[in-house]
């Protein structure tokens, strides 16, 4: 009887293991689908998307085509921009001699021109 009993958790523990070792990982992965709404989902900032258009409401008055008020350079295009990145930045934070001369812009536009750089400066599509 101890012979059968041996022989019994012998060849349940050989099935056991056997039945694991051909389980391949997509056994493991659980698909779940979330609803997402894409309006919330959030647009990397690149030149295209927000510097863009950060320039030419604040900055292409005096440093577009004419130059004006003794820019010595325009801010046209991702290039240029780009091209001055640290500069520009550097100015916008600057309130001892902001760009533009009006004054600091908001913390949020700053915030934006600063995440660009920091992002690598992307121009987008």
């Amino acid at each position: 009887m101890n012979n059968f009993k041996a022989l019994f958790y012998i060849l349940a523990f050989s099935l056991f293991s056997l039945s694991c070792a051909n389980d391949s990982q997509e056994d493991f992965q659980e698909i779940i689908e979330i609803d997402v709404d894409e309006d919330m989902i959030p647009v990397p900032v690149t030149y295209n998307n927000q510097v863009s258009a950060i320039m030419m409401d604040n900055c292409t008055r005096c440093h577009g085509i004419p130059l004006t008020n003794g820019a010595p350079f325009p801010l046209l295009t991702f290039d240029q921009v780009n091209n001055r990145r640290d500069r520009i930045i550097s100015r916008m934070n600057n309130a001892a001699n902001p760009m533009p001369p009006t004054g600091l812009l908001s913390n949020s536009v700053r915030a934006q021109v600063q995440q660009w750089i920091d992002m690598g400066a992307l121009e987008g599509e």
